[in-house]
């Protein structure tokens, strides 16, 4: 039996009420066809019906149809249509170091597994969902997926549940709910009772009229709401009894909460809208108050917008972030525009992001390397909107190099490649060519001067990530450009950079007396001016490799013994986990495969938490081969078989390194021969079968915790720990 996964759906917040009846032909739709989309008019509850569905599937009995998971991808924030794929590869928890383009990631992942996909949101990137479902689709037989929005994918075999409004019970015990939930004190009785069945007739029913409508009760009794929203309808449709259609309601029951709220809650709400996905107060401070809406005022107009149901506390791994629900967030947006402040606005937002990007930098050589790699995940979308906000001024591409550049950390060292070399590449084509003109032919214009130093620094970050992705061409070519720009504009920090990456290069591509030359010039170069962060440190870690692959082991071993002293006391641990490495290299050269093995498990540990997937799938190699040494063959063959499912988000094997592919070789050759081609295989396929988690779970519970049952012809060993 396949390892199960169960996905990435959030927890339930908040009770789901009724639904009943479309919750059970939602899933008489999902046995008939392996595409259905719910409809219906925003604020419908097409999420919550499609999330409650879906975790019904992930904890019900269905889990073997779904044994790969139930995986939710949510669009709504994502406006680039070449971050689409990019946004599934992420929700599917894929990490990729390649130059593969995301589609081919997504199909290769999904062709061989059972699971559920859900899209949230695609309308405004419809037609590019469609054809990316439907490829998906044809390629992926064991794939279903259920998509929610307000329209439907229109492809063949597709199945549509339209989401009407809850019957009015469920609309009563849904506001009722809401209401209790706001209030502890709030109970419906008698007349109140009957107000606030009429308040559900007068909403429509629509779930997030009702929630608006909630968040009120906790002020103003139930008719006193009710007065008020009759008012407001009274002067849409000349009668107070008019009826609207349903997407005028649900915008008429925002507007209604609009004017319902202060001229300080309005102003917050619009300027609120700039963000994208979650923020958090230090932000929401930066980007919203001023003379009209002082800082010291922002927190309690905050809470004030969150009691009323106009924001979502959310708990991340950064932190509690606040999120403004898109329908809202839309109307703050025209409303926005319509105050003529909108620019000004997403300037200021993107500000803030280049100085959170800025001190994430300085603080990843730090002991908040990990917070500082949880921050950025979480405030991705709003980085990316600034990267937007950048790129779409001509006159501005200089601040994009500088955030994308900045940003180097997240992209090599939290498995970010294909997102950093997207933003990179973009930010260094000529302006003609970002606007979609033809761009001039021959060599890059150079910047302005005092701008120079951003694209420099976006050259040698674009020729690190290039090369980490095994693209060996481009890589060398934006680092000679780097070094030749940096050379005439006499700038030796972003030649050292230069020459440190070519070095790295000449490492992957196995020419050892080129890398030793190229990384003890720029070492030498980094002390000369007084560098000393995560790069520097790798560089000395990179030089150490060079000497250990050249037999020089005990010089390997002094530089990363140096390197290891300054990360401790830095609390540094990304650099770190590759010293460890080379550590281990080492020890196990001089017959030590306890200590080999104890520095690796915390190499492991590390690797995963960063999502470094390079340095994963060494260290798992080299741990395979201290377990041949240690005389447990088959241990040794399950942990080189989960090695190999790695590769594929990694590429070629170190691009064909002899030296790196040393280690894999010689388990394969020891334990091999202690059990045989056959009974070596069956093992490797046990390993292959294990999920990343589960594999990190066996690497750190040590040996003999975990030993291997014998493979039996006809079934897989259990991957249960």
């Amino acid at each position: 039996m396949r390892h199960r996964t169960c996905g990435n759906l959030p927890s339930e917040l908040s009770g789901f009420v009724g639904r009943g009846a479309e919750l059970s032909e939602l899933g008489r739709l999902l046995e008939s066809s392996r595409l259905v989309t719910v409809t219906g008019v925003g604020g419908v509850g097409k999420s919550r019906l499609a999330l409650a569905a879906a975790r019904g599937i992930r904890e019900g009995d269905q889990q073997e149809r779904y044994c790969d998971g139930v995986w939710l991808a949510e669009l709504a924030g994502v406006r680039d249509p070449a971050l689409l794929e990019l946004t599934l590869v992420e929700a599917l928890g894929l990490t990729d170091h390649t130059t593969r383009p995301p589609r081919t990631v997504l199909a290769e992942h999904l062709a061989g597994r059972r699971l559920l996909l859900l899209l949230d949101g695609f309308e405004q990137l419809v037609d590019e969902t469609a054809e990316l479902v439907r490829e998906l689709l044809l390629r992926s037989p064991g794939l279903r997926v259920l998509a929610a929005g307000r329209r439907a994918l229109d492809l063949d075999g597709e199945l549509v549940l339209p989401l009407a409004p809850p019957a009015p019970e469920e609309a009563l015990a849904l506001l009722v709910r809401r209401a209790a939930a706001a209030d502890p004190g709030f109970t419906a009785t008698g007349e109140d009772r009957e107000a606030l069945a009429e308040l559900c007739a007068r909403l429509d029913g629509l779930p997030l009229a009702l929630e608006l409508a909630a968040g009120r009760l906790r002020t103003l009794a139930p008719a006193q709401v009710l007065a008020r929203l009759e008012d407001r309808f009274a002067l849409l449709t000349g009668s107070a009894r008019g009826v609207l259609p349903r997407h005028r309601t649900l915008r008429t029951a925002i507007g209604w909460s609009h004017e319902l709220c202060t001229a300080a809650e309005r102003l917050l709400w619009a300027r609120l809208s700039v963000f994208a996905g979650q923020f958090d107060l230090d932000a929401v401070e930066y980007v919203c108050a001023g003379p009209d809406l002082p800082v010291d005022t922002v927190l309690d107009v905050l809470g004030e917008l969150l009691a009323q149901s106009l924001l979502v506390r959310e708990a991340t791994p950064a932190g509690v972030w606040y999120r403004m629900l898109e329908t809202v967030r839309l109307y703050g947006a025209g409303w926005l525009e319509s105050l003529g402040d909108a620019e000004r606005l997403r300037r200021r937002h993107r500000d803030w992001y280049m100085g959170l990007a800025t001190w994430c930098e300085l603080d990843w050589f730090s002991p908040r390397q990990a917070e500082v790699a949880a921050l950025v995940e979480t405030e991705l979308p709003n980085l990316r909107l600034a990267l937007e906000c950048c790129l779409d001024e001509p006159d501005e591409a200089h601040l994009g190099q500088y955030l994308a550049g900045t940003l180097w950390f997240y992209w090599a060292g939290c498995g970010r490649l294909a997102e950093g070399r997207h933003w990179l590449d973009r930010c260094l084509e000529p302006a003609a060519a970002r606007a979609g003109r033809p761009a001039q032919t021959g060599p890059a214009p150079a910047a302005e001067p005092e701008y120079e130093n951003a694209r420099l620094k976006a050259l040698w970050v674009l020729g690190y990530v290039a090369a980490l992705q095994g693209d060996s061409v481009a890589s060398m070519s934006a680092l000679y450009e780097c070094r030749d720009g940096a050379a005439r504009g006499e700038n030796p920090l972003a030649a050292a950079y230069a020459v440190h990456r070519l070095g790295c290069l000449a490492l992957v591509s196995d020419d050892m007396g080129r890398a030793r030359e190229l990384l003890g010039s720029a070492l030498g170069r980094y002390r000369a001016v007084g560098e000393l962060n995560s790069n520097v440190l790798m560089c000395q870690v990179e030089l150490a490799m060079a000497m250990a692959f050249q037999g020089d082991l005990p010089g390997a071993r002094t530089l990363c013994e140096e390197v290891r002293e300054i990360c401790e006391e830095r609390g540094e641990r990304w650099t770190k986990a590759y010293a460890l490495y080379v550590l281990a290299y080492a020890a196990l050269d001089t017959g030590a495969a306890a200590e080999a093995r104890r520095l690796l498990t915390e190499c492991v540990a590390i690797n995963h938490a960063f999502h470094d997937l390079v340095g994963l799938v060494l260290a798992l190699e080299l741990l395979a081969l201290v377990t041949a040494a240690e005389g447990d063959p088959a241990e040794a063959a399950l942990l080189q078989g989960a090695a190999e499912p790695l590769w594929e988000g990694v590429g070629l094997r170190l691009f064909g390194s002899g030296y790196f592919n040393a280690p894999r070789l010689m388990c394969r050759e020891r334990a091999g021969e202690a059990l045989g081609a056959e009974r070596y295989e069956a093992y490797a396929a046990d390993g292959r079968s294990l999920d990343r988690e589960a594999l990190v779970r066996r690497t750190q519970a040590g040996p003999n915790s975990a030993k291997p049952a014998a493979p039996r012809r006809g079934r897989r060993a259990s991957t249960s720990l």
